[in-house]
C-alpha cells in the first residue's frame, strides 16, 4: 500500500481511508468540469465528485434492477430503497424508465449506453454491475454525467475456479464428447481414451484470485503448476507450491494451459498463430477468463494442425457465438455458455456484494469497488491536468521496461517542487502513476477512489518523496521521477547507478516530456509511442534509423540523444506517431552501432 512522507491534508474529510458523507443538498453542472455546489451557510468550495447522498430526497431512492439478482441482495436493497425489478427491458424501455431511478443494477446482458445516461436527466447516481467485467457500461458517459459505477469483483472467484477445473477434467477425459456419443446410441470406448492429469504441467496465465484458486485445486490433483503474471507475489506463489516463470517458458513447457487474465490491449489475442507455434505439440487449453484473449481462428488452425490437442472454452469473442462457428462445432473442443460464475452460492454472493456497494454509494460513501469517479478539488484538477497525464505515462513507460518474473512490488515516486509540502496535493498524481503501472495488464480501472486499494491488493508498495527546490511557486512541479526497485529491465540502460529502473519527466509548454532514462538525459514528447536505443555515439546513426522508419511511412515526432561523452555510449529516444512493424524494429536492432533497443506504447 502507499506510504507517505508528507503532512496530513488540510481537509481530513477528503482522506481516501475515510467514508465521507455528502451534504444534504447539491446540484451538478457540466461546464469545464463536473462541479459540485452546495446549499449551506458555509463558504462554497467546488469539487469533482461523482457520488450523491440520498439524504437530500425526502422519500427513499429508487433502484432499478434490470437483470435477475439473488434474493439476499434484493433484501438488502429493499431495506434502504424502493426496488423495481424489471427484466428483459429493450433499450428504449430502459431509457424511458431510467429518468425515475437513482440507481441501476445490471449483469452482462444489459447495455448501459450514453443514451441511458442522457435519458436519466441527471437523476441516475449509481450503476452497479453484478459481476466483474464492465464492458457493457459506457464509463466515459457515466463520468461525464456524474454517475458512479461499481462492480462486484470477488464473490464469484471460487465458482470460476471450480468451473475451470471442471472443464480441465472433462476435456482430458472427453466427457462431453462421450456423453453426446452415447446419447446418439453409440458405444465408443476406444475412441474416447483420455489423458491423465497426474504429473502433467499446468501453466496458469494470470495468477490473480481465480488463477491462484485454480492452481490450488490443480496441485490437489497431482499436477505440477507453473504460472505467469507480472504482478504475482513470489511469496504467495511459493506458499501454494507454484513456480513463477516468464511467458515464453510457460507456454512452451506446459501440457495444459489455463487462462485467467483480463482482456486488455496487451492481452487481446495473446494466444495467436505465433504463440501457438511455440507451444508443446499436443497442449490442451482451458479458457474461463475472456474470449478475446484467444485468436479464435488461429486456435482452429492450431487444432487442425495437431499443435493443440483439445480446448475447453467457457467464453468467446462474440457471445453468444454464431451457430455455425467452426470453433464451437470442432470435435475436440468442449464448450459451455459462460457459466463460470453460475452457481447458486456465487449468484447470492454477487448479489450481496453489489447491493452493499450500491447502497453505500447512495449514502455518499466511497466504494472500494468504484471503477470511475475521481474526487479532487476542481481548481487543483485544472492546475495539475498536464502533470496527471505525465504521471500516468511515466507509470506506463516504467512498467513496460520491466523484465523477468519477479514482478513489480516497490515503486518510489519523487516530486521536485518549490512549493511547501502542504500546498501540493499529490493524491491524484499517485493514483495516475498507479493507473499507468497496473492498467496495461489488468482489467481494473484505476482512479483516485480505488488506487491505493488496487495497489495493496496486488502487493504494490508506492512510496512518495518530496524534493524541495528553489524557484517560483507558480509552477506546481518541476519534475516527476518514477523508480522501480528489485526488477530486471528489458532495456539495461534504464537501470540507474543505484540499480533501479528510473524514468523522469517534466511538463514543457503544457505537454508531458520524458527527460531522463536511467542515467541518460533525453528530451522527447510523450505523445504516440517511443523507441529507446542504446548506441555508440557516431555520425549518421540518427539518419539510418530515421530512414528505416521513413521507408515504412512511420512519422517521427521527436528525436533526442543523451550521451555520456562524444563518441561514447548514448541513448536515443524517438517519438513515433504509429507503431512500426516487427520487420522495421528488427532492422533497427541490426544497425551495428545499436547495442539494444525497446519499443514502448503510450
Amino acid at each position: 500500500m502507499a506510504s507517505f512522507k508528507t503532512p496530513a491534508l488540510k481537509n481530513p474529510s477528503l482522506s481516501l481511508s475515510s467514508k465521507p458523507r455528502l451534504p444534504s443538498a447539491f446540484s451538478v453542472s457540466f461546464r469545464d468540469n463536473l462541479r459540485f455546489s452546495r446549499s449551506s451557510s458555509r463558504p462554497q468550495r467546488r469539487f469533482l465528485i461523482l457520488t450523491a447522498s440520498a439524504a437530500s430526497i425526502s422519500s427513499k431512492p429508487t433502484v432499478l434492477v434490470a437483470e435477475k439478482l439473488g434474493e439476499a441482495g434484493l433484501t438488502l436493497l429493499k431495506e434502504f430503497a424502493n426496488v423495481d425489478c424489471s427484466y428483459s427491458l429493450s433499450p428504449e424501455e430502459l431509457c424511458t424508465k431510467i429518468s425515475l431511478c437513482d440507481a441501476l443494477i445490471v449483469r452482462s446482458g444489459t447495455k448501459v449506453s450514453r443514451e441511458v445516461f442522457e435519458s436519466a436527466g441527471g437523476r441516475l447516481k449509481v450503476v452497479g454491475r453484478a459481476g466483474v467485467g464492465i464492458d457493457n457500461v459506457d464509463l466515459a458517459a457515466a463520468t461525464e454525467h456524474g454517475c458512479l459505477v461499481v462492480n462486484a469483483p470477488t464473490a464469484n472467484t471460487v465458482a470460476a475456479a471450480e468451473h475451470g477445473i471442471a472443464l480441465l477434467a472433462a476435456m482430458a477425459r472427453n466427457v462431453a464428447q462421450a456423453d453426446a456419443s452415447m446419447k446418439a446410441g453409440k458405444w465408443q470406448r476406444n475412441k474416447y481414451v483420455g489423458v491423465s492429469l497426474v504429473g502433467k504441467t499446468l501453466a496458469v496465465l494470470g495468477f490473480g484470485k481465480v488463477g491462484s484458486e485454480v492452481a490450488r485445486r490443480a496441485k490437489g490433483l497431482g499436477m505440477h503448476v507453473i504460472a505467469h503474471d507480472p504482478y504475482a507475489s513470489a511469496d504467495r506463489a511459493r506458499a501454494i507450491g507454484v513456480e513463477l516463470v516468464n511467458f515464453e517458458e510457460a507456454i512452451s513447457t506446459a501440457d495444459f494451459i489455463s487462462l485467467h487474465m483480463p482482456l486488455t490491449a496487451a492481452t487481446n489475442k495473446m494466444l495467436n498463430d505465433e504463440t501457438f507455434a511455440k507451444m508443446k505439440k499436443g497442449v490442451r487449453i482451458v479458457n474461463v477468463a475472456r474470449g478475446g484473449v484467444i485468436d479464435e481462428e488461429a486456435l482452429v488452425r492450431a487444432l487442425d494442425a495437431g499443435i493443440v490437442a483439445q480446448a475447453a472454452l467457457d467464453v468467446f469473442t462474440e457471445e453468444p457465438p454464431k451457430q455455425d462457428s467452426k470453433l464451437v462445432q470442432h470435435e475436440r473442443v468442449t464448450v459451455t455458455p459462460h457459466l463460470g460464475a453460475s452457481t447458486i452460492e456465487a449468484q447470492e454472493g454477487v448479489a450481496i456484494e453489489i447491493a452493499e456497494a450500491v447502497v453505500g454509494a447512495l449514502k455518499g460513501e466511497l466504494a472500494a469497488t468504484a471503477v470511475n469517479a475521481p474526487m479532487v478539488p476542481a481548481e487543483v484538477l485544472t492546475e495539475l491536468k498536464p502533470y496527471v497525464e505525465l504521471a500516468e505515462k511515466l507509470g506506463r513507460l516504467a512498467v513496460q521496461l520491466v523484465a523477468g518474473v519477479s514482478g513489480v512490488k516497490n515503486v518510489k515516486v519523487s516530486y521536485a517542487s518549490s512549493r511547501a509540502p502542504d500546498d501540493l496535493d499529490t493524491r491524484l498524481l499517485r493514483a495516475m502513476i498507479t493507473k499507468g503501472l497496473i492498467e496495461p495488464i489488468s482489467s481494473v480501472y484505476v482512479n483516485l477512489v480505488n488506487a491505493d486499494y488496487t495497489a495493496k491488493q496486488r502487493g504494490l508498495r508506492i512510496t512518495e518523496e518530496r524534493i524541495v527546490i528553489d524557484g517560483s511557486s507558480e509552477c506546481p512541479l518541476e519534475s516527476i521521477q518514477v523508480q522501480i526497485a528489485n526488477v530486471e529491465s528489458k532495456f539495461a540502460s534504464a537501470i540507474s547507478e543505484s540499480g533501479e529502473i528510473k524514468v523522469e519527466g517534466q511538463v514543457k509548454d503544457g505537454i508531458p516530456h520524458l527527460t531522463k532514462v536511467g542515467s541518460f538525459e533525453v528530451d522527447v514528447s510523450l505523445e504516440g509511442s517511443i523507441i529507446l536505443c542504446r548506441q555508440v555515439d557516431q555520425p549518421g546513426l540518427i539518419g539510418k534509423v530515421g530512414s528505416i522508419l521513413g521507408q515504412e511511412n512511420v512519422n517521427v515526432s521527436f528525436m533526442s540523444v543523451g550521451r555520456i561523452a562524444p563518441r561514447k555510449q548514448a541513448v536515443m529516444a524517438i517519438g513515433v506517431d504509429d507503431q512500426p512493424s516487427k520487420e522495421s524494429l528488427q532492422r533497427i536492432g541490426e544497425v551495428p552501432a545499436i547495442e539494444e533497443f525497446v519499443f514502448l506504447k503510450l
